[in-house]
C-alpha cells in the first residue's frame, strides 16, 4: 500500500452518527490517529437525526445483554463528563404508567429487572400518589413505578461534542465519502470511498442504517440484517411542557418502548415514537392517520392537550435487526469491528458503546496528556441561551431565539455545518412554531455559499404530509 501519509490512519471509523463519533472520541483520547468517513454531506445524516432525546438508565433492557452494559456505562459517562463539554441534562425521573390490569400485572417484573440491572432506586406508585406528582395526567391511570435517575439531553449537541472533541485532538473528518470497498493485507486496511482511498490499521463500521451494507462491501459477508423500524413524532407547542414533569412511559412490549410522553430540552412537549417497519432506509415519510393517533394517545395520557397546539412533526428511522440485543462483532485476525443494531437506546449508550468497542480493539491505549475539551453551545430551553448575552448581534429565529452569532459560529471551525439540517442541529434555527416562515429569508442570505448543500425551501411537514426530521 502506497497511500500517501495524510491519508493513512490507526482508525477508520465508518458513520458519523452519535455512536461513531463516540468512538473517534475515545479512539482519539486513546492516543490514536482517527478518521471519520461520513458519505452523508453533515454528520447525524442517518438514525441519529430523529430521537426521542432521552438518557436511559437501562432499568428495562434486556438482562444481561451487551445493550444494558453499554447503557449503564453511557449513562455514567455522559454524567461524568457533560459538563466538562457544557451539555445539559433535566433530572426529570420517569413514570411508567400502566393503565390496564394485564399492564398494572407487569409491573412486579419490570420492578425486578431493574434490580437486576442495577436500578435500584425504581419506587412502586399508587394512582393516588401517581396523580399528585401529575395533576394533569388522565384519571384512568392505574398504578406505575417511578425511575428518579431518567433524565433528557440534547440529543444533537452531545454527538457534536463527542466529535467536535475528537477533532480537536487530532482527529479528521471525510463528508460526502460513502464506503465502496475495501480489502485488508499485512495488517493494513486499504478503504475505498467516493472521497478517495484511506489506509487503516483498525476499522470500526458505524454506519448505522447501513451497517449491513457496510459489513458485505469490507468483507464480503455481512452476519446480520437490518431491518429499518420507523418511528414518527409530535411535537407540540412549547406551553404545553408545563403539563408533565416526568417523562411519561408505557409499560414496554417486546418489540418497543411504546409511546412516549415528555419535554424535551427545547422546552416542547413530545409525543412518540411509532415503531414501524419498512423495507426503505432513506426516507422516514410521515403518516397523517398516524399523525392522528399519535395525538390522541397524547391526549389520552395528557387531556390537557386538546387545548394546546402541535408545532412540528417528525419521523425518523432505527436500525432494528433480526436479534433484538446489539450486534457488536470484533475480527482481531482482520482489525475488524463492527457496530450493528443499535436501536433506540444508542443515544444514551453511545459513550458505552465507544468503550466496549475500545476494549476488544486490541488496540494499546497511550492517554492524550491534557486533550482539549470544547465548549458546546448551549441550546437548552432551561439554561442561559446566547440571546442573553452581550454581542450577539440580535436574534435571528424569533421562535427559538437562536442569534446570529449562533449561525455564524455553527459555519465555522472544524465541525462546520455542511448543509441546512446540520445548521438546524447545531442551532436550531427554523425549528420553532412557525418553522421558518419569519427567519428564512435573513437566513438564505447569511448561509449563501456556505453550506455544502445549499439552502432549499423549507416545507413544513405537518402541512404536506412530507418528511420532517425537526423538533
Amino acid at each position: 500500500m502506497n497511500a500517501d501519509r495524510e491519508n493513512v490512519f490507526d482508525v477508520a471509523v465508518i458513520g458519523a452518527g452519535v455512536v461513531g463519533c463516540a468512538i473517534a472520541r475515545r479512539f482519539t483520547l486513546d492516543g490514536a490517529r482517527v478518521v471519520v468517513v461520513e458519505k452523508a454531506a453533515d454528520v447525524l445524516d442517518g438514525a441519529s437525526k430523529g430521537n426521542s432525546a432521552i438518557l436511559h438508565t437501562g432499568f428495562d433492557a434486556p438482562e444481561g445483554s451487551v445493550e444494558v452494559r453499554c447503557m449503564k456505562e453511557g449513562y455514567r459517562l455522559y454524567r461524568e463528563i457533560r459538563q466538562r463539554l457544557n451539555l445539559p441534562l433535566i433530572e426529570s425521573g420517569a413514570l411508567v404508567l400502566a393503565w390496564n390490569r394485564e399492564q398494572l400485572s407487569e409491573l412486579p417484573s419490570l420492578m425486578e429487572r431493574a434490580h437486576a440491572n442495577g436500578v435500584t432506586d425504581v419506587e412502586e406508585l399508587s394512582r393516588a400518589q401517581i396523580l399528585k406528582l401529575e395533576p394533569n395526567l388522565s384519571e384512568q391511570v392505574m398504578g406505575g413505578f417511578r425511575v428518579p435517575g431518567e433524565s433528557l439531553i440534547d440529543p444533537w449537541s452531545s454527538a457534536h461534542a463527542y466529535l467536535l472533541q475528537a477533532l480537536e485532538n487530532g482527529a479528521e473528518l471525510r463528508r460526502n465519502s460513502e464506503v465502496t470497498g475495501g480489502s485488508f493485507s499485512n495488517g493494513r486496511w486499504r478503504i475505498e470511498t467516493t472521497g478517495g482511498a484511506i489506509e487503516a490499521g483498525t476499522v470500526v463500521n458505524a454506519a448505522g442504517l447501513f451497517g449491513d451494507v457496510v459489513d458485505q462491501r469490507l468483507t464480503g459477508k455481512s452476519w446480520y440484517q437490518i431491518r429499518p423500524r420507523k418511528g414518527q413524532f409530535v411535537v407540540y407547542d412549547k406551553p404545553a411542557a408545563a403539563l408533565a414533569d416526568h417523562i411519561l412511559l408505557p409499560v414496554p412490549t417486546k418489540t418497543t418502548k411504546g409511546i412516549v410522553v415528555c419535554r424535551t430540552a427545547f422546552g416542547n412537549l413530545l409525543v412518540g415514537p411509532t415503531a414501524e417497519e419498512q423495507e426503505d432506509r432513506n426516507h422516514a415519510l410521515l403518516d397523517r392517520e398516524t399523525m392522528l393517533g399519535l395525538i390522541a394517545k397524547g391526549e389520552e395520557v395528557i387531556p390537557a392537550l386538546r387545548s394546546h397546539e402541535v408545532t412540528a412533526i417528525y419521523a425518523g428511522l432505527r436500525p432494528a435487526t433480526e436479534e433484538k440485543d446489539y450486534r457488536i462483532r470484533s475480527d482481531l485476525a482482520e482489525n475488524y469491528i463492527c457496530v450493528g443494531g443499535i436501536r433506540s437506546t444508542g443515544l444514551s449508550a453511545a459513550l458505552g458503546i465507544a468503550d466496549h468497542v475500545a476494549e476488544i480493539s486490541g488496540r494499546e491505549a497511550r492517554p492524550l496528556a491534557d486533550p482539549v475539551w470544547p465548549q458546546m453551545p448551549m441550546l437548552c430551553e432551561y439554561e442561559s441561551r446566547d440571546w442573553q448575552e452581550a454581542g450577539n448581534g440580535g436574534v435571528v429565529c424569533l421562535c427559538e431565539l437562536v442569534t446570529r452569532r449562533e449561525i455564524e459560529n455553527a459555519m465555522t471551525g472544524p465541525l462546520a455545518a455542511g448543509s441546512m439540517g446540520g445548521l438546524k442541529r447545531r442551532t436550531r434555527v427554523t425549528m420553532g412554531r412557525c418553522q421558518g416562515f419569519h427567519c428564512s429569508a435573513e437566513l438564505a442570505r447569511m448561509t449563501e455559499g456556505r453550506l455544502g448543500q445549499p439552502m432549499l425551501a423549507q416545507t413544513c411537514g405537518k402541512k404536506t404530509g412530507r418528511e420532517k426530521t425537526s423538533q
